[in-house]
């Protein structure tokens, strides 16, 4: 498996003076994810829960809806210059009577780790229909466990303690628990990680959960939530136009700009409870 994080020479420069030191930095490598035998997908991730990433990323793209709809998943043909494995190569086998994905989950060009459908041929190859929808979710939470949660995600931030370079995605119950916290150089990867976990618990779909993201709410981000049948996004920066309007058709909650005790509700106000 690769490094989570690298260590680099290098010369600060401070109003202080100078000096020279090491640094570590949120490692960046390719997965491309296989099907049966056949490339569908390259992104570029922090190395670790791949196998967690590639169950997200099937999930997301409406592939699979459980555990068992995955055989095996096995790391494979991916060896350096001195004939050692890379680990940077999974192979997803689907179990029988599991159709393949569509021609459209097919990327046309790798997968950065900023941007998780920029691949994608055509807007209605983007858009997909979720198998679990998330607005008849009764799931609520109040302004006073949003607030905290910000802080609550950051503690559990490790590799970024260490790096700043990553972002992080968690599940959280209404009392404000984490679930999980997965960490990626891409924020796409991070949400599969913990979709992929949360398959792999059984616990898809997650109408009662909310996921909270450390950057912006993007488009790709709210349907990721949508197909996994979460009811409630949250994010610490802004949304997009089409994540609202995506939150809004599949009556999702989308709250923006969570810092503190400021927050934007942007749909599904009915899941935020009134504050005490």
């Amino acid at each position: 498996m690769g490094r989570v994080t690298v260590r680099r020479p290098v010369r600060m420069l401070s109003a202080g003076g100078q000096r020279r030191r090491p640094d570590s930095l949120a490692a960046e490598e390719p997965l491309e994810i296989r099907v049966d035998g056949k490339s569908l997908a390259v992104t570029m991730r922090t190395p670790g829960h791949d196998v967690e990433l590639a169950h997200g990323f099937l999930l997301s793209e409406g592939v699979i809806g459980s555990s068992a709809d995955v055989f095996t998943a096995r790391y494979c043909d991916s060896l350096d210059d001195q004939g050692r494995n890379t680990y940077n190569v999974l192979d997803i086998a689907l179990s029988d009577g599991v159709p393949p994905p569509d021609v459209g989950v097919e990327r046309n060009f790798y997968t950065t780790s900023s941007c998780g459908v920029c691949g994608k041929a055509a807007l209605d190859a983007v858009k997909l229909k979720t198998r679990f929808s998330p607005g008849a979710s009764a799931f609520a939470v109040s302004p006073e466990v949003l607030a905290k949660l910000p802080d609550t995600l950051r503690e559990r931030q490790r590799v970024f303690a260490s790096t700043g370079g990553l972002h992080a995605a968690g599940l959280f119950q209404p009392d404000g628990s984490l679930l999980t916290v997965r960490e990626d150089v891409g924020r796409h990867n991070a949400v599969d990680k913990v979709l992929g976990w949360a398959l792999l618990e059984n616990l898809v779909p997650l109408a009662e959960a909310g996921l909270l993201v450390s950057g912006r709410a993007s488009f790709e981000l709210v349907q990721k939530a949508a197909m996994a049948g979460i009811p409630f996004l949250a994010a610490v920066s802004a949304p997009s136009s089409l994540a609202v309007e995506l939150a809004e058709e599949n009556g999702m909650t989308l709250v923006g700009f969570l810092r503190g005790e400021t927050m934007n509700l942007y749909t599904g106000e009915h899941r935020v409870l009134a504050a005490n």
